[in-house]
């Protein structure tokens, strides 16, 4: 999916001179595998889209990891409480592969509302999108089992466990490496 196709998916109804000038806010930019685009504690300043490659958004506590999400090409990434609350970022985000993002940095992002009127509507659906599925991951989580959530996932992300280490998909589907290994082995065998 484009960087266009995108801001309207998320974004809603966008003419398309609007939609072009959006666009050339958006910066292009090279990320390598192991940079970081944020650390934890620092306030994120941008917004990013996934042209290539994969980041993986995470937190570190006192003795492990906790992988929130690995976001792939088509998606937009960022801390979206530190972006628009200019507050500390809960989250790092680290490039697991080498990327091609296209970024907006805050300044532009806030000067979004002088370029279109009605942004403040379409941001708002920009956010609705982020918390309905924000909603849907809790309800994963809530109401599926271990080896459910894991067979939701895989349908929906078969290449992902070709590409990322278990140990970040299993602390993202909130199980340890060892729980996912042995899902993982009797989905083989069946």
């Amino acid at each position: 999916m484009t960087l266009e196709q995108s801001i309207k998916t998320y974004f809603g109804v966008i003419h398309a001179e609007e939609l072009t000038q959006i666009s050339v806010l958006f910066q292009p930019e090279k990320v390598k595998k192991g940079d970081y685009l944020l650390h934890t504690g620092k306030v994120c300043d941008r917004l990013c889209f996934i042209q290539s490659g994969m980041l993986r958004i995470f937190v570190s506590n006192e003795d492990k990891e906790v992988t929130q999400w690995i976001s792939t090409p088509g998606y937009f990434v960022t801390d979206l409480s530190s972006l628009l609350f200019k507050q500390p970022a809960r989250w790092t985000i680290q490039a697991l592969t080498d990327c091609t993002l296209y970024t907006i940095d805050r300044v532009d992002y806030d000067r979004i509302g002088d370029i279109i009127p009605k942004w403040h509507q379409l941001e708002k659906l920009f956010i609705a999108k982020c918390f309905t599925i924000l909603e849907d991951r809790i309800f994963i989580h809530l109401s599926m089992s271990a080896e459910e959530r894991y067979d939701f996932f895989f349908s929906n992300n078969k290449d992902l466990f070709n590409q990322v280490p278990l140990q970040y998909l299993a602390s993202m589907l909130g199980m340890t490496p060892e729980t996912l290994s042995r899902i993982r082995r009797k989905r083989l065998k069946s």
